[in-house]
């Protein structure tokens, strides 16, 4: 079923549009752009929603939500959190756009991020897919890709990275290394997995402890034997250590020669993080949970991590993600977007990192549905370790009709 379908055709002119667009530090004239957009397009509202649940596994769903504007244009968000539906959330900031201009996205900024940003990841996914959605509209009904509204891409393709966690149901260093090598042979240049998942207690007995720590230490050198000393491998360890033993286990792995050693702590510990990093030669990533400037400035500041990792689902959208990496960039730390997501939010993230400077690599959800890639029309395409940035007007992409109503829950 769709959760919540509300389309009404009510139109309101755009108000206060004017000739640029302010972006982070960066302004952008767009009167041409409008110029050659007709007064009816330009004088459109948002009329209906629309969220789609599509049941991946047991573990994941996707939550896709299309907004409807009044010319007929439809725009796509992603706001997926594990098998959580946040319908309530949805709600609440549909009611923001209902009715309203999809160009003003800074005045439902200004009405909605502090209530998104409040600590709680539903709102603020609920609140970033509905931002991502007025992004694709409005590319759409400018008939341009998103990165030519916000000044222009730098790349043309970009660097992924195969997440192969979730894929891993046999967690044993055999599993780990079976999938490796496979998203290897697939033409991935670059993987990451979370082998210590699980892991006990830190006051659990040392015997169990010691048993996990193996059998993750294990894993990464099963994975580098099985794909060789060219291929980058990203290790998360879902923050499970404390300081003691994330410093004895990066020193454990230094001969793997890892790409990354992503929060062994919660980056929010900054002294613990910092500890860490002093101690370790392993470059660290880190901030996937962060909501927003405020959560991110305390670990850019302190320098606590070389590469951060805003989710577009919940930092608070594109808008707040470029923030965000406006001033990561003045720190002269990367950027890697946390995306073990599904297509709607990749080709979104493709869409942000195609205009970061400071852009490091972006992450792929490997191997979880293989079916994932009919799922958007046109499909989902990585060569070579690579994606293409869109040139299509907004996002670029569409939802495959026969694909969604095969797997979404109704």
């Amino acid at each position: 079923m769709d959760y919540f379908n509300t389309n009404s055709s009510r139109r309101a002119m755009i108000k206060n549009l004017g000739n640029t667009l302010f972006m982070g530090t960066t302004i952008i004239p767009l009167q041409r752009i409008l110029a050659q957009t007709s007064r009816a397009d330009r004088n459109i509202s948002i009329t209906g929603i629309e969220v789609f649940i599509v049941n991946v596994t047991h573990r994941t769903n996707w939550i896709i939500v299309q907004l409807t504007a009044s010319n007929g244009v439809t725009g796509l968000g992603e706001g997926s959190l594990g098998r959580r539906a946040e319908l309530e959330e949805l709600k609440e900031f549909y009611a923001l756009v209902k009715g309203k201009s999809p160009f003003d996205i800074q005045h439902y900024r200004q009405q909605g991020w502090l209530r998104a940003a409040s600590g709680d990841r539903l709102l603020a996914a609920s609140f970033s897919a509905i931002e991502m959605a007025l992004w694709d509209i409005n590319g759409k009904t400018l008939e341009v890709p998103f990165h030519q509204l916000i000044g222009g891409k730098i790349y043309e393709s970009l660097p992924v990275y195969a997440n192969i966690n979730r894929a891993t149901s046999i967690r044993t260093p055999q599993g780990f290394a079976t999938n490796a090598r496979q998203a290897v042979a697939e033409g991935f240049k670059a993987i990451k997995a979370a082998p210590f998942d699980g892991f006990p207690a830190l006051n659990s007995p040392i015997a169990e402890i010691n048993r996990a720590r193996k059998s993750g230490v294990d894993a990464v050198f099963a994975m580098r034997e099985a794909v060789g000393n060219e291929i980058a491998i990203k290790i998360d360890a879902h923050s499970y250590f404390d300081v003691a033993l994330s410093i004895e286990i990066a020193k454990e792995l230094e001969s793997a020669n890892l790409s990354w050693y992503e929060e062994p702590v919660a980056p929010t510990q900054l002294e613990d993080t910092v500890a860490i990093h002093q101690k370790i030669k392993q470059t660290m990533a880190g901030g996937e949970f962060l909501f927003g400037m405020q959560g991110f400035r305390p670990i850019i500041e302190s320098r606590v991590v070389d590469i951060i990792m805003p989710d577009i689902k919940y930092c608070g959208g594109l808008l707040e993600a470029i923030k965000i990496a406006t001033l990561a960039e003045n720190f002269e730390i990367k950027v890697a977007p946390h995306n073990p997501s599904g297509p709607v939010s990749t080709a979104a993230s493709v869409a942000l990192c195609s205009v970061l400077p400071n852009f490091d690599i972006l992450e792929y959800q490997w191997g979880e549905a293989e079916w994932r890639t009919n799922l958007i029309e046109p499909k989902e395409s990585i060569v070579n370790g690579f994606i293409q940035v869109n040139h299509r007007p907004g996002f670029g992409i569409s939802l495959n009709q026969d694909v969604l109503e095969a797997h979404r829950l109704k």
